[in-house]
């Protein structure tokens, strides 16, 4: 047996002899949560409280469940484990996903707030004809929301079965189902203001759970950061390299390629993906929005920073075969980092395993919340109501749809969050991004800022974008032909990128702009008019 392999099962037995703790911290947060979705739930009166919370949260509030439904278990998990493995460029993950704020704050998150009711599909139908342009809006938004919902299902599982030493591949499928039946009585009970309730309580704990082990991390280097990347860079066995770019996407052309095509997507895909478009609807206005915004900016800003103890922390404290040996992506990075904080064989150490460990259950739990309220959303409001219905459902008819969806979403998820359970999930997380801004962001920022954009512009921007990220990924090495691949053992990758977005997103703003020169629809000026005075001044907002 390998030492890593040997350190792994120690610190599996550690956790068993303090199981009955680990269970009853993940079991009061599992209640806890629960009695606020209840409580929320009794609160949740009409499609209003359902989609959007009544309107009812501060600029500080929805700031904070913002920052909760962002930092998934692909911040907290993936992008440790990725900068643990690789250093440099594991820490290139945190600096797009907290620039890509800066995208949603000065394009999409005032205007946006201002031009829609409860979902994207609204602000498209807006000016253009209502039937097919909601039809795209709802798949584009579900099939994002699946993508992202996969990384924190892989998460879960990982995670799990590292406290419970589930080894089998049947157990860690029971625990990616137990998350996705959580999931669905959150959101079909709770609704929005259920699930923003959870994500601040979330957001608070993990802030609270980073800190400790950032500040644990510092005090065992003297509060000396040079001293503690030193040690990360000598423990890697990759010297000086571990600290300087190309680790990861460096070697070859290829990866550089692939490198700025990850950069990419996750600058622009913030302002695009649908969980986090439908949290501006929350707050009563949109000053209200962009403040809400700004909190979240500086909550996450923070945490990015702290990202850097975590995976050096763990770089320098545990060794990479040991990493690996418990989870290949390293996704485990960060509970063994807590472990060997409190002390492999003592009590304190299994503590703080279960206490962080909790945190990022808290956090997967909360986000895949947030993920399946947007996508069932948007089918019961744009493609059941709008499209089927043809606009003439009720409200209640509308929620029942809603909560309906929310078991088929969880359903799907369960079974992809299965395949997809040995992936990295912060690279998932990538993929969602890049979905997203090859096929929403282009259709947002066309509608919002170009009077001569059209239905058909919008159906091909969102299906071109769709259909070309969602293709490439599937013949890319993340699905096929690679050792860490969803199906390792067998082989119809020809696309050599594992990140689509510097194909997929130039491709759905040329297809945005070539289905509306090409189309025979005359663009109604008055409707763009009204939509551009509604989105800067609010005037006619609901």
């Amino acid at each position: 047996m390998s030492p890593a392999i040997a350190q792994v099962q120690l610190a599996a037995n550690e956790a068993s002899e303090h199981r009955p703790l680990i269970i009853s911290l993940f079991a009061a947060f599992v209640i806890a949560t629960l009695f606020i979705t209840v409580w929320a739930g009794r609160q949740t009166k009409d499609a209003a409280d359902f989609y959007a919370g009544g309107r009812s949260f501060s600029a500080f509030q929805n700031g904070l469940a913002v920052s909760g439904d962002y930092m998934s278990a692909a911040s907290f998990l993936g992008i440790a484990g990725a900068i643990a493995l690789f250093g440099y460029d594991g820490f290139l993950y945190s600096i797009g996903f907290l620039v890509a704020w800066l995208v949603a704050l000065l394009l999409v998150a005032e205007p946006l707030r201002n031009s829609g009711r409860y979902t994207m599909g609204d602000v498209l139908a807006y000016r253009m004809r209502q039937r097919p342009v909601r039809t795209a809006a709802g798949t584009s938004t579900i099939v994002v929301s699946i993508f992202y919902l996969l990384a924190q299902m892989a998460g879960a599982g990982v995670l799990v079965s590292l406290l419970l030493g589930i080894t089998t591949d049947a157990g860690k499928i029971l625990i990616v189902a137990l998350v996705g039946v959580l999931m669905i009585v959150y959101v079909s009970i709770g609704g929005m203001k259920g699930t923003t309730w959870v994500q601040m309580v979330k957001a608070v704990l993990l802030i609270g759970g980073t800190i400790l082990i950032t500040f644990l991390v510092l005090l065992k280097f003297n509060f000396n950061i040079s001293d503690l990347l030193g040690k990360a860079a000598e423990n890697s066995g990759k010297g000086a390299a571990f600290l300087e770019p190309g680790l990861q996407y460096g070697a070859t052309g290829t990866s550089k390629l692939d490198f700025i095509s990850l950069g990419i997507a996750l600058v622009l895909g913030t302002a695009g993906l649908p969980h986090i478009l439908i949290r501006f609807y929350t707050v009563p206005n949109a000053k209200a929005a962009r403040k809400s915004v700004n909190w979240a900016i500086g909550i996450i800003g923070g945490f990015y920073l702290m990202t850097i103890a975590l995976g050096f922390g763990a770089a320098a404290l545990i060794s990479q075969d040991e990493i690996i040996a418990s989870n290949p992506s390293g996704n485990t990075a960060a509970p063994l980092l807590a472990l060997h904080l409190g002390g492999v064989d003592s009590a304190w150490g299994a503590i703080l395993l279960a206490t962080i460990s909790a945190v990022a259950f808290a956090t997967i739990l909360a986000v895949v919340a947030g993920l399946t309220l947007a996508s069932s959303s948007s089918f019961a409001h744009d493609i059941y109501a709008n499209v089927i219905r043809k606009g003439q459902a009720t409200e209640k008819e509308e929620v029942r749809a809603a909560r309906l969806a929310t078991i088929g979403i969880g359903a799907v998820s369960i079974l992809l969050g299965a395949l997809a359970r040995d992936l990295n999930v912060a690279g998932l997380v990538a993929l969602a991004f890049a979905v997203a801004a090859s096929a929403n962001l282009p259709t947002i920022l066309y509608s919002l800022f170009w009077k001569r954009f059209t239905t058909q512009g919008a159906l091909w921007s969102i299906y071109g974008g769709l259909i070309v990220a969602v293709g490439l990924v599937l013949f890319s090495p993340v699905v096929s032909g690679d050792p860490k691949a969803m199906f390792p053992d067998v082989d119809f990758a020809w696309f050599p990128l594992k990140n689509p977005g510097i194909i997929s997103i130039p491709f759905g703003f040329l297809m945005g702009w070539l289905g509306t020169v090409l189309s025979k629809e005359e663009p109604d000026a008055g409707k763009y008019a009204e939509l551009e005075v509604r989105s800067l001044t609010g005037t006619g907002a609901h």
